[in-house]
C-alpha cells in the first residue's frame, strides 16, 4: 500500500508538509499485532501551531469571500479522488485502531455521502427574511463564517470524523486547523494530501500531529481561533469549554455516552438482541454511541440474556485483516486495562458474568465481548463510560423504573428501547433525557441528521446535520430602508 512509503508523516501547515525537524519521532503500534508499528510520525511543537494558526487567519479573508458553488465545487472534486483512495483510508485506519477491515472500508464510504450532503447545503446558507413594521423597509437575516476554527477529533473513527469537521466548515467559508488524535492521525494526513491535489488554496485547512497536551491546548487558548469543535471524552471536553469561555470563543462539544437500551413488551426478543450486540460490540464498544446498557423487566431478563449471551459468543473477534472478523482488538493498552478493572469491579460488586469476562488472544488487545448481568443501578458499571466491550444488563420492576435508570447517568447522548407498546414508545420518547432516540432499532445514526447529546455529552450546535451551520457561521440581522417609488 502507498501510503507507508512518506513516513514519517509530518504537519501539513500553509499548503506545505512541515519538515518535522526538531519534533518527536512516533511510533504507532498496531493494536492487533502489537510487534508491528502501524506508522510513523514527527509531531508538531508551540511553532508549528502558531504557524497554522496564523496561515489560516491570512487564508480566511479570501476563502470566506469565495463563492459558496466555487467552495463546494472544491468537496465535489475530493469526493472523486476519494472514491479511488477507501482502500488506503481503509487499511491506515485498521493497522493504526484496530477496527475490521469492512467497518474500516463502511466508515470511508460512508464519508462520501456526508460530503455530498454538505456540498449540497453550500447554496442554501441564507437565512430568513421578515416583514418589517415600518414602511419601505427589508428585514433579513444572513450567516457569516465565523473565522479560523481548530477541529479535534479521536481516534475512534479517525476517517468521518475529521470530514464531519472539515468539510462543513469549508462550505461555510471557514478555514480549519485541524488535530486528530495522534494514536490514528493516518487518514487526516491523506486527507490532506487529497484537498492539496484538488487545489484547496494554501492555508484552507492546516494539519497539526501532536498529543492534545502540545497541541491541543495551544489551540483552544489562540486568540485567532473563533471556535472549536471538539469530538472526545467529556473530562477533556468540558475543560475546552471552560478554556474557551474565558476568551468568548465558540464550542462544538460531542462528549461521551452511557448509552442504555430499554427491552420491555416486545415480541422479538432474537431481534432485539441482534440489534442491541451490534450496537454494543461494533469497534469493540469504542463508540460514544455504544449500547453498554440494558435495562428489562425483572420477568423478561431470563429470555433476553439467553439471546444476548448467543449473539455476542457468535461474534467472531480476531485481527482486522483476516476474514470473517467482526471484531478487532481495543485500540490501546488504555482501554484493554480499563476493561479488565470494570470486569473485576464486576466480579466484586455481585454481578454475573454471563459469557466473555476475559482477554482472548496473545498478539494485540484482544478482549472477549463481555455480558454482565444483575447490574445494580447506580453502581459503576451501570454509571461510568467504560468505551470498551462491556454490556451490563440491568433489571427492573417496570418501565416507570426502567426509565429512571435510564436518566440516572451524567450523560445524555443516545438511548434506545424495544416495545410493541406505543404508549411506552411515546412515553420514552419525550422522557428519555438524551439528544438521540431510537424506537426498536440500535443507536446508529444518519449523515443528514442533527447529531448531539443532553447533560455531561454535548455543548454547542448539533454536529454532522445542517445543524452544523449554527456552529461554524454567525447570525446577523439586517434592517434595510430604501426611497419609495
Amino acid at each position: 500500500m502507498s501510503y507507508v512509503v512518506k513516513q514519517p508523516w509530518t504537519s501539513f501547515i500553509d499548503g506545505s508538509w512541515a519538515s518535522g525537524e526538531g519534533g518527536r519521532l512516533v511510533e504507532i503500534a498496531d493494536p492487533g499485532r502489537l510487534s508491528a508499528v502501524a506508522s510513523r510520525y514527527r509531531t508538531s511543537g508551540a511553532e508549528d501551531v502558531e504557524r497554522a494558526v496564523q496561515a489560516a487567519a491570512r487564508a480566511f479573508a479570501a476563502w470566506s469571500a469565495t463563492p459558496a458553488a466555487t467552495r463546494a465545487n472544491h468537496v465535489y472534486a475530493l469526493i472523486d479522488l476519494w472514491r479511488d483512495r477507501i482502500d488506503d483510508l481503509a487499511e491506515a485506519t485498521t493497522r493504526e485502531m484496530g477496527k475490521p477491515l469492512a467497518e474500516s472500508r463502511s466508515e470511508a464510504m460512508r464519508a462520501v455521502d456526508e460530503m455530498r450532503f454538505w456540498a449540497g447545503e453550500a447554496l442554501r446558507l441564507g437565512d430568513r427574511t421578515f416583514e418589517s413594521t415600518r414602511p419601505s423597509t427589508e428585514a433579513f437575516t444572513i450567516r457569516q463564517p465565523i473565522g479560523p476554527v481548530a477541529a479535534i477529533a479521536p481516534w475512534n473513527f479517525p476517517v468521518l470524523t475529521p470530514v464531519r469537521k472539515l468539510v462543513p466548515a469549508l462550505i461555510c467559508g471557514c478555514t480549519v486547523v485541524l488535530k486528530p488524535a495522534l494514536q490514528a492521525s493516518a487518514a487526516s494526513v491523506l486527507l490532506m494530501g487529497m484537498l492539496s491535489e484538488v487545489g484547496l488554496p494554501k492555508g484552507v485547512a492546516n494539519l497539526l500531529i501532536g498529543s492534545g497536551g502540545e497541541i491541543g491546548d495551544a489551540l483552544v487558548r489562540h486568540p485567532l481561533i473563533a471556535g472549536i469543535s471538539f469530538t472526545g471524552s467529556t473530562q477533556v471536553g468540558t475543560g475546552i469549554g471552560v478554556a474557551a469561555a474565558g476568551r468568548n470563543a465558540r464550542v462544538q462539544l460531542e462528549m461521551g455516552g452511557k448509552n442504555a437500551a430499554v427491552v420491555a413488551s416486545y415480541g422479538d426478543t432474537d431481534r432485539a438482541a441482534d440489534e442491541i450486540v451490534k450496537a454494543a460490540f461494533a469497534v469493540a464498544g469504542q463508540r460514544c454511541t455504544s449500547i453498554s446498557r440494558v435495562i428489562v423487566p425483572r420477568e423478561e431478563k431470563a429470555a433476553l440474556e439467553e439471546a444476548l449471551v448467543r449473539h455476542a459468543e457468535a461474534l467472531h473477534v480476531g485481527y482486522g485483516f483476516d476474514d470473517g472478523v467482526q471484531m478487532g482488538p481495543l485500540a490501546s493498552r488504555d482501554q484493554f486495562e480499563t476493561t479488565e478493572r470494570y470486569v473485576r469491579m464486576a466480579r466484586d460488586g455481585g454481578g454475573r458474568i454471563l459469557t466473555g469476562g476475559h482477554p482472548c488472544g496473545e498478539a494485540g488487545h484482544y478482549f472477549a465481548p463481555t455480558v454482565v448481568t444483575d447490574v445494580a443501578p447506580g453502581s459503576p458499571l451501570a454509571t461510568d463510560e467504560i468505551f470498551g466491550p462491556v454490556l451490563s444488563v440491568i433489571p427492573v420492576a417496570d418501565f416507570d423504573e426502567a426509565l429512571c435508570v435510564n436518566n440516572e447517568v451524567q450523560y445524555g447522548l443516545t438511548s434506545a428501547i424495544f416495545t410493541d407498546d406505543a404508549d411506552m414508545a411515546h412515553a420514552f420518547t419525550v422522557g428519555s433525557q438524551a439528544g438521540m432516540v431510537h424506537v426498536n432499532h440500535g443507536t446508529s445514526s444518519e449523515g443528514h441528521l442533527p447529531f448531539g447529546g443532553w447533560k455531561q455529552s454535548g455543548q454547542g450546535p448539533y454536529g454532522i446535520g445542517d445543524t452544523s451551520a449554527e456552529f461554524y457561521t454567525a447570525l446577523k440581522a439586517v434592517y434595510r430602508m430604501h426611497r419609495a417609488v
